[in-house]
């Protein structure tokens, strides 16, 4: 007798990201890959937590989310963009922007549609159109600018499209889609009555440009899921806290998948966040992105030193690198062996395209980590190049 299992897991595999980490641990290798920071988190948020702790919130908070943030991420959204949203009827705390975005497409996506996901992705959206029986179609973007182009875009939709997922800031080319490029987003929603999961998770980390939300845009807001958390804006990725906002409707669908999901995020975590939405103001978020920037400078300048074709991101903490010039391997066995032998571990191109042989040549790196970690980082970088 033989166990089968399920013939939708046969499409795709484990996620290159965390094998990378489990790379990195083997050879005591600095962890270039995973997204997570090195530093603490803010203090009042991990008081927050620790008051919350104490004070027994530690029981089941209301499925889709403490009624305080809930109320912080409303007037959050209106301070920032503008943008008025129901706590109450149009916010859905979630367990990361990972479940979030999981929920969001078994909530919209039925089986037999088509899903659009623009080219570099974060490999997790492929699998979650696959896991609603639906059809991920890819729209690659060209290096090195990864612009959209509004005519590939229209091209690619057909009777069985339902969603666009759009990625601004972008992981792992770092772009920053501008005004014109999601109006192009927008029109095609509106032409052809599809709906929008923008994953804008790196909302606040921004170096060239503004980030734009397509929910804001003329006729967008009835047919935009956004999806965000705190995470990356506050460090404290292992909390595990996501948000959707959308409008009643689609709300109404995703707070019941999420339900049976995952029931809730954890209760005191999200008093804590609600805390460091309320507590930390602007100057917080200004100091996080300059803090970046001298990150930012550093891994690029290590990268171009040591013979990498590489753009500074416009936003997020990644960039996708170019290795050709340095070595005629796939991009799996140049970054096992860089971990290996150079002691920096990176994300293999391959997992973020559909077709492996686009990112043959190319690798992501991670800087979000201390400016003394990226600077033996680099050093590692100079000296592994060095050797050939």
């Amino acid at each position: 007798m033989s166990v089968r299992t399920a013939r939708r897991t046969e499409t795709f595999s484990e996620s290159v990201i965390r094998e990378m980490t489990r790379v990195a641990r083997q050879h005591d290798a600095i962890n270039l890959a995973q997204g997570f920071p090195d530093f603490p988190a803010p203090a009042p948020l991990k008081d927050a937590a620790c008051r919350a702790i104490q004070a027994d919130v530690n029981q089941y908070a209301i499925t889709w989310g403490t009624p305080n943030l809930r109320e912080a991420l409303s007037a959050k959204y209106r301070g920032f963009y503008g943008l008025d949203v129901d706590p109450e009827r149009e916010i859905t705390v979630t367990c990361g922007a990972t479940e979030a975005m999981a929920a969001v497409m078994l909530a919209l996506v039925d089986p037999g549609d088509e899903v659009i996901v623009l080219e570099p992705f974060y490999e997790n959206y492929g699998p979650d159109a696959v896991l609603c029986e639906a059809r991920p179609r890819f729209l690659p973007l060209d290096p090195p600018g990864f612009r959209l182009d509004p005519d590939a875009l229209r091209a690619l939709v057909g009777p069985k499209t339902r969603a666009i997922v759009l990625n601004t800031p972008n992981n792992p080319t770092g772009r920053v889609f501008g005004r014109d490029e999601l109006q192009a987003v927008a029109d095609v929603c509106l032409h052809h009555d599809l709906v929008a999961i923008t994953d804008e998770i790196y909302e606040h980390i921004i170096y060239e440009g503004r980030h734009h939300v397509l929910a804001t845009f003329d006729g967008m807001r009835e047919r935009t899921v956004v999806v965000s958390g705190l995470s990356k804006t506050f460090s404290v990725t292992g909390w595990r806290v996501g948000t959707v906002v959308a409008p009643p409707a689609l709300t109404s669908a995703i707070r019941k998948v999420h339900d049976f999901l995952t029931v809730g995020a954890p209760a005191p975590l999200q008093e804590a966040c609600a805390a460091g939405l309320r507590e930390l103001g602007t100057a917080y978020y200004d100091t996080m992105v300059e803090e970046y920037r001298a990150r930012r400078e550093v891994l690029v300048t290590a990268l171009r030193d040591a013979g990498f074709g590489c753009q500074a991101p416009q936003g997020a903490y990644y960039v996708l690198a170019d290795f050709s010039a340095l070595s005629g391997e796939d991009d799996t066995a140049f970054a096992r062996r860089m971990a290996r032998e150079g002691g920096v571990a990176t994300v293999p191109g391959s997992s973020f395209f559909s077709v492996p042989e686009r990112g043959h040549s190319l690798v992501r790196f991670a800087f979000c980590k201390q400016l003394p970690t990226l600077r033996e980082a680099a050093d590692r970088l100079r000296a592994f190049a060095a050797r050939g």
